[in-house]
């Protein structure tokens, strides 16, 4: 799989400086952690759950949750689970050749031997699983069920861990229990695929939620967590994990509101100022706002409700020329020593020493979103994809 890879060979060629790579659900976990892209969850009591995941990756997803949590109801968890298992046999069965990163979010530890053991051959299609409301406490039964079904099946199986828990968002037990956190993931490390973020729990604590209009960053109190998780979990001095963006609430806006607009050439001047302002009238711009404040704040990946948010994401993880060009040139072997340059793009500095870890953070980001053009942006990116 490759992110834009639904974009045909030839678009692909005039959007791209250096076109996304390549990858497989058995590529290295540094890879896959930062190629997560928007990962879309969905139910997993759905009926057409297998035709369901076909269709989302022919439309470019690449990974994708199966929830047996939140998402039904307490009752319809043995349902799920039996349609989870019947789904993935069938899928299994048709031998898709280019599936996305496959997880499933259960409620309890021992819900993962379960599955594997139902689902048998049809386990090699899992990359893992979500683990709701983590801590130490609760999480390490998780973990330890995943090292043991994944020693029994043979099949490497990764954890992503929800950080979602009320100890976690007050302010008495946030510290403690983000240590807590970080002794069971470095215990499993080589597991932990990614961290992420259950914001929706964190309003329901003091009966928030924000609107279209407002990001995560706009509610101070999810702000403070957000900056505690990637202070103490998410460092660049190889102790950190990749923690992904909290999930977006709102999807009124459906392709088919701007899809006509973005036949009509896509790649004119004048289209894409009209196209970004049909974006904005209909609620997207907070969307866009809070991918951009996600990228700033240090998290990579974002959790998706819908089909809508996915393309919007993996256009905002495109690397600029520009970010590019300084990355390159900060990484350079006879600028290892140090010291300070002007960007070839004349309007910044570029310190070798302090931007070190940003450039290469970024060249990964290049690896797997790829290097727009010059005179590429996120609404070409979004233009191709939708009139793909």
């Amino acid at each position: 799989m490759r992110h834009f890879g639904q974009i045909a060979p030839d678009v692909r060629k005039r959007l791209f400086h250096q076109e996304p790579c390549s990858f497989t659900a058995d590529s290295p976990a540094r890879l896959l952690s930062a190629a997560l892209g928007a990962t879309l969850y969905s139910p997993a009591t759905r009926p057409g759950l297998a035709d369901d995941i076909l269709k989302q990756s022919a439309r470019g997803l690449v990974s994708m949750v199966l929830c047996l949590e939140d998402s039904i109801g307490d009752a319809d968890v043995p349902l799920g689970e039996a349609n989870l298992v019947r789904q993935l046999a069938d899928l299994a069965k048709r031998s898709p050749s280019d599936l996305p990163l496959l997880f499933v979010r259960v409620r309890t530890p021992e819900q993962i031997p379960d599955l594997v053991r139902r689902l048998g051959p049809a386990a090699r299609l899992l990359s893992g699983f979500v683990l709701p409301k983590f801590t130490e406490e609760r999480g390490m039964p998780f973990l330890e069920a995943l090292s043991a079904s994944e020693a029994a099946s043979g099949h490497r199986l990764f954890a992503m861990p929800v950080l979602e828990s009320p100890d976690l968002l007050y302010r008495e037990s946030r510290v403690q229990t983000l240590e807590g956190i970080f002794r069971a993931v470095d215990k499993y490390r080589d597991r932990v695929l990614a961290l992420r973020l259950g914001v929706t729990d964190f309003c329901s604590s003091y009966g928030l939620r924000r609107g279209p209009d407002m990001t995560a960053y706009d509610v101070q109190i999810v702000a403070s967590v957000i900056a505690d998780v990637v202070n103490m979990l998410a460092r660049a001095d190889g102790t950190g994990f990749t923690v992904t963006g909290p999930v977006w609430e709102y999807f009124r806006v459906q392709e088919r509101m701007f899809k006509p607009q973005l036949r009509q050439s896509p790649f004119l001047e004048g289209q894409a100022v009209e196209l970004r302002q049909k974006l904005i009238a209909h609620s997207m711009d907070g969307l866009l706002r809070e991918i951009s404040l996600d990228r700033a704040n240090g998290l990579l990946g974002k959790t998706c409700i819908h089909p809508s948010h996915v393309l919007p994401v993996h256009a905002l993880s495109v690397v600029s020329h520009e970010e590019f060009s300084d990355a390159q040139d900060i990484l350079r072997p006879e600028r290892c020593g140090g010291g300070v340059m002007r960007s070839a793009y004349t309007n910044k500095m570029n310190e070798v020493k302090p931007h070190r870890a940003w450039a290469e953070r970024t060249l990964l980001r290049a690896e797997i979103f790829g290097v727009a053009n010059e005179d590429i942006g996120f609404v070409e990116l979004l233009a191709a994809g939708l009139s793909d």
